[in-house]
């Protein structure tokens, strides 16, 4: 039983490339559960690579860089799913979430809230 977790996380672990192409995002074990940072930016945005977190709702959260920051927290194992939180800097909203493979280079990435989901998939990084 044990076991089963560590062989769910290696099949959604890695470096991912966002829908939009603008990021890269490492998922890996943080705990027990599996996290999502911002491993590297394909676009800078806006203030570049020392960007903040200026949209956090939270004001003592806006001076943290976006570069390593989590945007995928607390998933764990649900069957074939991942269920956790996933943080949008862009609008400084955190979503319910669902993540799952769809092959071996295709990551499904949901954002919910209440019965309404936003669907994107994430391709692995070659």
């Amino acid at each position: 039983m044990a076991t089963t977790p560590a062989l769910a996380a290696d099949a959604v672990a890695g470096r991912w490339v966002t829908a939009e192409k603008d990021g890269v995002i490492l998922i890996a074990p943080c705990g027990k559960a599996l996290c999502g940072t911002i491993d590297r930016f394909l676009v800078p945005p806006p203030e570049g690579v020392g960007q903040r977190d200026v949209n956090n709702p939270d004001a003592k959260l806006r001076s943290r860089k976006l570069l390593g920051m989590p945007i995928l927290s607390g998933f764990t194992a649900d069957g074939n799913l991942w269920r956790g939180r996933i943080y949008d800097p862009k609008s400084g909203k955190t979503y319910r979430s669902i993540i799952r493979r769809k092959g071996p280079n295709v990551l499904e990435v949901k954002g919910c809230v209440g019965p309404f989901c936003q669907t994107q998939e994430w391709k692995r990084v070659s």
